[in-house]
């Protein structure tokens, strides 16, 4: 038997895209999946991840796996209504099938919800057996607990700035009204056993590891036990948590003595009111430039990451969210535009307002908007994401950020190039590069509609 599971990509973080080797470190679901094939199956698994290469339209499998967030959801259609055509078994999961699995089901043989680890290893057997359902749904035992290892030697290790990614906790108690996560997979806290993270770490035998998490402080006791344990590897992480951080002084002494070098921390906005609207009460906004002197004090750079369209926000706010960037030293800002996925708050309330204009799915990038505003026009939120891009990426810029170099110039300085890089190419991704999919071949039974 032989596998193949694929992670298509949108345009802009496609591998000939803008989002460049230097951004961009291994995922973990299509490893882990592949850790997860039954021994006695005695199958070949092979992995095409689109951020790091090519999808091979002549590939050959008996079964093809497709990973699907919302902004890839076209694609991964037209892949699968491809490999289908040509007599394979299509297999859909992730994110978006999970809150719209009829959708998905138009375009995939079986559609997997939730979480897949248990029901993955099912499927393939029912698939040995000629038995396969249309749907396996997570199963209410669920666990994070002894988990396979990824199998990191299936990818392509020259598209990545690293593979070490080592998952720790799953899921984020936070109620965003503009996140997928818990509209897709509930507001539950997964923690893996702290001994089985730290056995994955040491047989990696690397200097750096990536936390991919979507919050590594929802349990704070966790957190403590986790990254003392880690004090003695004397390896580099970084990872993801909330600005809450800043409150909490033993925090980040542990974190920066078990060699914590960055964190991405969702800032959101500048303004306090737009806190509110999306439902992230941890923000404060008067407190961000404090946190950022406690967390440079303590060696750690940050990853501050920005939404512009919220409803009290008009034109100004490009301007002035690049000013606090600068005079706060975020080291690595990181620019979107707000974004209302399927199924969550945010979507429904403007689904109800008629304020959605966009029904395509790979314009739901968060680089692009997709609805209407409600104190600028969408020209000018879409152009003051460029302004803001290129502003902060150009060489003063960086300098005035990121002086005086003393804090692990060696990793922010090759990440502030690598998002120069993606904002000089911004303007290039239009709508039609967007949502172009035309170097998948169409079946002849769509082709004839």
């Amino acid at each position: 038997m032989k596998i193949a599971l694929l992670a298509p990509a949108g345009a802009m973080h496609r591998h000939n895209g803008s989002f460049g080797k230097s951004l961009h470190y291994a995922p973990l679901t299509l490893t882990t999946l592949a850790a997860l094939v039954p021994e006695e199956l005695n199958a070949e698994v092979v992995i095409y991840d689109e951020t790091a290469g090519s999808i091979p339209p002549d590939l050959e499998a008996d079964l093809i796996g497709i990973t699907c967030i919302t902004g890839t959801a076209p694609r991964c259609y037209a892949y699968a209504d491809y490999f289908r055509s040509r007599g394979m078994k299509v297999v859909m999961g992730g994110v978006h099938p999970t809150m719209l699995p009829q959708e998905a089901a138009g375009h995939a043989d079986v559609v997997m919800t939730g979480f897949s680890e248990f029901t993955f290893s099912r499927m393939l057997r029912d698939f040995a057996k000629g038995e396969l359902k249309p749907f396996y749904h997570q199963e209410c035992n669920y666990t994070i607990a002894k988990k396979p290892i990824p199998r990191r030697e299936l990818l392509n290790k020259k598209g990545y700035i690293t593979i070490n990614t080592v998952e720790a906790v799953r899921g984020c108690s936070f109620p965003c009204t503009f996140c997928a996560y818990p509209a897709a997979f509930g507001s539950t806290v997964y923690q893996r056993p702290v001994d089985e993270v730290v056995k994955e770490i040491e047989a990696l035998d690397a200097k750096l590891v990536v936390f991919p998490d979507v919050n590594l402080i929802t349990d704070r006791a966790y957190a403590i036990k986790l990254f003392t344990a880690l004090i003695r590897l004397k390896v580099f992480w970084l990872g993801l948590v909330t600005s809450h951080i800043g409150v909490d002084e033993e925090l980040i002494s542990v974190f920066e003595k078990s060699g914590c070098k960055g964190l991405l921390i969702g800032f959101e906005s500048i303004w306090q009111s737009s806190q509110k609207y999306i439902n992230k009460g941890v923000n404060h906004v008067a407190d961000y430039g404090e946190l950022m002197k406690k967390l440079h004090d303590h060696g750690i750079l940050v990853q501050g990451c920005f939404a512009f369209g919220g409803d009290d926000e008009d034109k100004s706010v490009f301007e002035r969210t690049v000013e606090m960037v600068t005079k706060i030293k975020i080291d690595l800002p990181r620019y979107s535009i707000l974004t209302p996925f399927p199924n969550t708050r945010l979507y429904r309330e403007l689904n109800k307002a008629g304020r959605i204009i966009e029904r395509n799915w790979a314009m739901y990038d968060v680089e692009h908007c997709v609805f209407k505003p409600a104190k600028m026009s969408v020209q000018d939120l879409e152009e003051g994401i460029i302004w803001a891009w290129k502003h902060t990426y150009s060489p003063k810029d960086i300098t005035k950020r990121l002086a005086p170099f003393n804090h692990s110039p060696w990793l922010s300085i090759p990440l502030n190039l690598g998002y120069r890089k993606y904002a000089e190419k911004f303007l290039h991704f239009t709508r039609d590069v967007m949502c172009d999919n035309s170097d998948i071949p169409v079946p002849a039974a769509i082709a004839a509609k």
